[in-house]
């Protein structure tokens, strides 16, 4: 089953969906493993995890950190293929890989897309990669059944959001502001007009993402998106207070 239909029929069941961001092998591949577990059991619908890159121009501080230090561990591509393949089969929800282009192109697109496909990924997310630029990106994702997942962002334009809806797949993510990730975002009128823009310029569920930090602020998104997206707040948890307070921080959240 595809990346949409997955999410379709699980948002039949809830308000909105949860979305959550690990960057794999930070702390440690061992930890990644508890913190999924946690996420799963308490009702996340999707895992977005992080190929770490030294470069990671769309995350802030938070999420970069953990980047360097999963390559100083000596974290590799294959070594989150193989973590993607495992947690794709023992939960029953959708992963998705995110990464920065490089990546790709030094592991080779069609072996990458291979193995993903291999290791049942869902989707993927690569901000860097303009869409003019990935047509052999695009073959690939849809050969290999693999939503490309495209970004909407407030300085978007109506052109640019048809464009991006018409090559994207499985749901459009919404950035919820302009800069990087982990800074905590308002929901103001301007955001409340460039949501509606989105959500008119899609045909596709709508991710809302960057500075999505609490109950409040998925409360907020209630009835206007589809999907919350938490990334760099369970991060700063499991640096603080270790993977075990994942759990009570997801089920709080609903």
């Amino acid at each position: 089953m595809q990346l949409e239909q997955i999410l379709r029929q699980r948002k039949e069941k809830k308000d909105i969906l949860l979305m959550t961001h690990i960057v794999l092998g930070y702390p440690s591949f061992e930890a990644n493993r508890e913190i999924v577990r946690q996420m799963v059991e308490n009702g996340v619908d999707c895992i977005e995890m992080q190929i770490p890159f030294s470069e990671p121009m769309a995350d802030g501080p938070v999420i970069l950190k953990a980047n360097q230090d999963s390559l100083a561990n000596g974290t590799t591509v294959a070594q989150c293929i193989a973590f993607g393949a495992e947690m794709a089969a023992t939960y029953d929800i959708p992963f998705l890989f995110m990464t920065y282009y490089n990546i790709l192109f030094k592991h080779g697109e069609d072996r990458f897309f291979t193995e993903a496909k291999e290791a049942n990924i869902k989707g993927l997310i690569i901000p860097d990669l303009p869409p003019e630029m990935g047509e052999n990106f695009f073959r690939l994702a849809k050969e290999n059944e693999i939503a490309p997942i495209l970004i909407f962002a407030p300085t978007s334009t109506q052109e640019r959001m048809a464009t991006l809806d018409s090559m994207g797949q499985g749901f459009i993510y919404c950035v919820a502001r302009r800069g990087v990730t982990g800074k905590k975002s308002s929901f103001g009128d301007d955001f409340n007009e460039y949501l509606a823009r989105c959500r008119n310029a899609t045909r596709m569920p709508i991710a809302v993402g960057f500075g999505i930090q609490d109950k409040e602020d998925i409360e907020a998104l209630k009835g206007r998106a589809d999907m919350a997206v938490i990334g760099s707040q369970t991060i700063r948890l499991v640096d603080e207070q270790g993977p075990e307070a994942v759990g009570p921080f997801i089920q709080g959240l609903r």
